[in-house]
């Protein structure tokens, strides 16, 4: 069977990282979590992952991954039939890794992110994927009509865009599901400012743009109340039940990060936020 080109936008091309990071980690018998979706989804795209190979970074998409689906755990575990939303989800298999059998789930990208997806992904009566920039408050709708509470989940895509856009992502969506919960990541000014000098990003034409330092001023963005922050973490202070049982290596990349790499570690956030309302 002959392979599928993917045909990407600049930014769009980016969801092929955590793709292959994914992919990678599952091969590895210490590898911090399994992932046979993406193992068959990377085996079927023509694409040069190799480029990609010995990175510190195809880690660090995976430790974010781990984190955002102890996330997606726990808020399953308190709403089993609510709906979890992920925004620019490229060729995510989160729904495979983490579903309860009673949720629904949302599955939103651009549209040539989102027809490379269907390649591998089907819709079904609790599975929705939907081609439309995060932007576009015309999804609003049909996650709506789908049961609450929500989740979104908005993983390496908003430092992409610059801050009005994010601003007013975040003003529409808490105005239209006020008191949902909102997964992100942050990138302090200092990682924006060295991102051509990235080990995997410098490879790529896409390059952030939303630099924010403190993830708490997003609380007081207008209007008033804005998010509240629940929880902010780095990869240096991640919950003991995710990091116990990681592999030695897997622990010692943490240390590694801890003692000679802090400030970058520090630089990169992943975010919980409650909408305001």
């Amino acid at each position: 069977m002959s392979k599928i080109a993917p045909q990407l936008g600049t930014v769009q091309e980016t969801l092929l990282i955590t793709l292959y990071g994914r992919a990678v980690e599952t091969a590895d018998p210490g590898g911090m979590l399994r992932d046979p979706k993406s193992v068959e989804v990377t085996e079927a795209i023509d694409y040069d992952f190799a480029k990609f190979d010995g990175k510190p970074s195809l880690l660090g998409v995976n430790f974010r991954t781990l984190l955002y689906d102890s996330w997606v755990r726990r808020f399953l575990a308190e709403h089993p039939t609510g709906t979890v939303v992920e925004l620019g989800c490229g060729l995510n298999t989160r729904l495979e890794r983490t579903d309860n059998g009673t949720a629904h789930w949302v599955e939103l990208d651009l549209p040539d992110a989102v027809d490379l997806r269907r390649h591998f992904f089907a819709e079904s009566d609790r599975r929705t994927i939907i081609g439309a920039s995060v932007l576009d408050t015309s999804w609003h709708d049909r996650v709506a009509a789908l049961p609450g509470p929500y989740l979104f989940v908005a993983e390496a895509v908003l430092p992409f865009l610059d801050e009005d856009r994010v601003r007013s992502f975040v003003r529409d969506l808490s105005g239209r599901f006020p008191g949902a919960l909102l997964a992100t990541d942050t990138s302090a000014q200092d990682m924006v400012d060295t991102q051509d000098q990235h080990d995997v990003l410098s490879m790529m034409a896409a390059r952030m743009v939303w630099a924010c330092d403190d993830p708490r001023a997003v609380e007081t963005w207008e209007p008033e109340p804005g998010p509240r922050l629940l929880e902010s973490r780095t990869f240096l202070d991640f919950p003991s039940e995710l990091t116990d049982p990681l592999s030695a290596a897997r622990k010692a990349f943490v240390q590694v990060m801890r003692t000679d790499f802090r400030d970058k570690a520090e630089s990169y956030r992943f975010n919980l936020f409650r909408l305001a309302g």
